[in-house]
């Protein structure tokens, strides 16, 4: 569909005021007519009047994109991103037009724009629940222009998602697509910015529950002075299969695309499914899937496996999902905490006793190992075992019997043991406290599971897991978590891992009144209000440290370089200078010592020790 060069630019309401009808003709914006918003373009030149300011404010976004230098890191509300160069993407594009050909190129690219624009899609119904139509489909140019792509003008847009109708011009202004293929190819044909396409297409479909295709009708790179889209439901586009195809995945085996169409995204974005087992792995970190699938190559052996890793970050879980995984899942799955059970007691619970072996046995009793017999037997703590029992331990995996305490035979056992510690073992050897053989023979397939810190990507899904699960499990009614909430929670180190996070989400769902947003006070109660450390985007677009109101704040290095000449200048002692923080940090936060501690970047006891040395002096 083209727009004639020489059509007059239209007079209409301004997106703004549009946006005010839709709310008040639907209290919430969800009109049963079809509400239309619009702006005024020049066809031809896509000027006229600017109406860059019709989209709404934008600080509920921007605040979204923090910056984790110490990570390296980058975060769009819970997704991660990648801060790239434009040329390095132009070189990927020529290479991929040069070795696929322009129709599997463009058919990539535009895959990869729906499913980024899909993504974007989640983010805007959670940024501005209950807003207008209009403001929440604008999320998706807003976050457009905030990830770099390009900036985005609205034109018409006609929204209805209750009847499906949906109508919308936009013009992209320094698109980065069209500046690839210029650097590349020169000038074109034919319209380019097919990830761009791709992302309106993903957006939009989602937002609106039904394929709503889109055609770029001018484009930068084929002479025009910005490039304009225009999106319908697909149904209404004579030819909409040139579009529909580009967006099935390619095959493995002649690269041919799919000829079904694509099937119709959720009106809604759908709900996060309610956890129903309790011991299912949840995760999306590089970490997390290489453990995954080590347990996974594993898992229809018999050899023996030794989780490693901190206190707290899911052994036993994925001790669990191995043993669901294995041709044992029929069979019992028994957990043993070795570092619970006193020295005196180990060998019996491990073992089993016979009537009369000691006093108080009043009868026989099998052991872990007998009640495991055909399934998996799991060694927590295994780091703790006393001498004699790591003997007894290494004569059962080697012989496959058990002989029970005051037992004169022994019992075959099939069993298959998987064991766990957070002690490095070969430390442990090396000191005379674990056996070598034994560690060896532990050692068959060792899986490392990587703490919580190192594994940042997995703590969105985790927040929702645990939310959900805590707010069923004590009845609790709760709207989610608070910006600076996400902000500290990624900021922080997490020394009991997924363990103290579970805890900080149960004790926060319990802290909150119902229907409230979960903030960095009911997550850190003890703290007076963590600080997040993360770097946001201020209101000019700057990278900022990130604010409790998300305003400006003073550039930190000046800031710092002005009160080291200060302090030069006047010959301040560096023990006074010290002095004075310590003091003013204390005094800040109301003599919470953790908050002054964490404003500091020390630990409580540390601020402690020299608050209290202040006092003495």
């Amino acid at each position: 569909m083209h727009m004639s060069p020489s059509a007059p630019a239209e007079r209409r309401l301004p997106v703004p005021d549009a946006g005010r009808r839709l709310r008040a003709a639907g209290g919430d914006g969800l009109s049963r007519r079809p509400p239309i918003a619009t702006a005024a373009l020049n066809p031809a030149t896509g000027g006229g009047d600017d109406i860059r300011h019709s989209l709404p404010a934008w600080d509920d976004l921007r605040t979204r994109l923090r910056f984790s230098l110490r990570d390296g890191r980058i975060w769009l509300d819970d997704q991660r991103m990648l801060l790239i160069h434009l040329s390095s993407l132009a070189s990927l594009r020529r290479e991929m037009i040069n070795l696929l050909g322009i129709d599997r190129a463009r058919g990539l690219l535009m895959r990869m724009g729906h499913e980024s624009g899909t993504r974007d899609a989640a983010i805007a119904r959670k940024v501005r629940p209950g807003a207008s139509y209009f403001d929440i489909l604008a999320v998706g140019p807003q976050l457009h222009a905030l990830e770099g792509i390009v900036a985005v003008d609205p034109g018409r847009i006609e929204v209805d998602v209750e009847r499906g109708h949906f109508y919308g011009e936009f013009i992209w202004r320094d698109s980065s697509e069209a500046d690839c293929h210029l650097q590349s190819f020169g000038q074109s044909a034919d319209p380019v910015c097919w990830m761009q396409l791709g992302y309106a297409m993903g957006y939009t479909s989602a937002f609106m529950g039904r394929p709503i295709i889109y055609r770029e009708v001018q484009c930068r790179a084929m002479g025009h002075a910005v490039c304009r889209i225009v999106g319908k439901p697909a149904e209404e586009w004579p030819d909409p299969e040139r579009e529909m195809r580009h967006l099935q995945p390619v095959a493995a085996d002649d690269g041919a695309a799919v000829a079904a169409a694509p099937a119709a995204p959720p009106a809604r974005m759908p709900e996060p499914e309610a956890p129903s087992q309790v011991d299912r792995l949840v995760g999306t970190s590089s970490g997390f899937t290489q453990t995954c699938a080590l347990i996974r190559k594993v898992a229809s052996t018999n050899a023996t496996v030794l989780f490693l890793g901190e206190t707290g970050v899911g052994k036993e879980r994925f001790a669990r999902a191995l043993h669901q995984l294995s041709g044992r899942a029929g069979s019992a799955f028994v957990a043993v905490n070795c570092a619970a059970i006193p020295d005196t007691l180990i060998e019996a619970e491990l073992f089993g006793v016979e009537k009369g072996a000691y006093t108080g046995a009043l009868q026989s009793r099998p052991g872990r190992f007998e009640r495991a017999d055909g399934g998996t037997l799991f060694l927590d703590e295994i780091g703790t075992l006393n001498p004699m029992a790591q003997s007894k331990l290494l004569r059962v995996l080697q012989e496959r019997e058990v002989e029970r305490v005051g037992d004169v035979r022994s019992r075959r056992v099939d069993v298959r043991v998987i064991a766990a510690t957070n002690v490095n073992l070969q430390q442990a050897v090396r000191a005379g406290d674990f056996r070598e053989d034994l560690f060896f023979r532990l050692n068959v397939f060792p899986v490392r599971i990587p703490p919580l810190r190192e594994r940042r990507d997995d703590i969105p899904m985790l927040m929702e897991y645990f939310l959900r699960r805590f707010a069923t499990q004590h009845g609790r009614r709760v709207a989610g978590f608070a910006e600076r909430a996400v902000s500290a929670l990624f900021d922080y180190d997490f020394p009991g891992n997924v363990r103290e996070l579970e805890n900080m989400v149960e004790r926060a769902v319990i802290l909150a009144g119902e229907d409230d947003i979960l903030d960095v006070g009911h997550l850190f109660p003890d703290d007076g209000g963590a600080t997040p450390a993360l770097l946001g985007i201020d209101r000019q677009g700057r990278c900022n440290p990130g604010t409790d109101d998300g305003g400006d704040r003073q550039d930190a290095p000046a800031g710092i370089a002005h009160l080291i000449d200060r302090a030069l200048d006047d010959c301040t002692p560096l023990e006074e200078i010290e002095t004075m923080l310590i003091r003013a940090a204390v005094e800040r936060s109301g003599g919470n010592l953790s908050l002054a501690a964490r404003s500091l970047g020390m630990t409580r006891p540390q601020l402690a020790y020299r608050f209290s040395k202040l006092d003495e002096d």
